[in-house]
């Protein structure tokens, strides 16, 4: 009689897939997480290279530049990072000029606008110079640059396949569209939170 319900035992596969869903389900699952965690790293990301270059280029657009247009090329940046945390992100905008052949490439203006948890860029003074890629300004054309630069503390929501905080800046070049250099009016300044110019 045991031999028999034994042998049954052995044989029988009655709980067969139960049992190879137990041994593949934490397999799974893991996949399942790290794809998740992956993808939103993956988009946070765009979203920082997205917020350089939507700053920079609405800036561009300008043939001035003052304080309420930093508001709101400050606001158009944290509106693409929404929404993940916006106090983890800082936004540099800066005007680089070119000042003559031979000479170094130097700071016009700055603009930058920190998150409460963010670790800022550099907000350069005016007269700083500076090292930009080459081919982006020729330094006898008497041109300008706009540099926008996005720095952001990335830290996973599930902190498992990505565990820690990763720092994340990316750079966004753009010549300015209707005249070579633009000027930035100091007479309204920043109203945004953290937000500070040199000129």
């Amino acid at each position: 009689m045991i031999k028999k319900i034994l042998t049954r035992f052995w044989f029988g596969e009655q709980g067969l897939a139960a049992i190879e869903f137990a041994f593949v389900l934490p397999i799974i699952l893991a996949m399942f997480l790290g794809l998740v965690e992956l993808s939103d790293a993956s988009g946070v990301r765009a979203q920082v290279i997205n917020m350089a270059s939507t700053s920079g280029d609405l800036i561009s657009q300008s043939s001035a530049t003052s304080g309420s247009d930093m508001d709101s090329a400050f606001a158009a940046s944290k509106a693409i990072l929404f929404p993940h945390d916006t106090r983890l992100a800082a936004v540099s905008i800066t005007s680089v000029i070119a000042t003559g052949k031979g000479k170094p490439f130097t700071v016009a203006w700055s603009c930058t606008m920190k998150g409460s948890a963010a670790i800022a860029p550099t907000n350069m003074t005016k007269g700083t110079t500076v090292t930009l890629p080459t081919g982006i300004l020729a330094d006898d054309s008497g041109g300008s640059v706009i540099w926008s630069r996005v720095t952001y503390q990335y830290t996973s929501f599930l902190s498992y396949f990505l565990p820690g905080t990763k720092s994340w800046s990316n750079d966004f070049y753009v010549k300015p569209r209707r005249v070579l250099q633009i000027p930035y009016s100091s007479t309204t300044l920043p109203t945004i939170t953290s937000g500070t110019c040199n000129s």
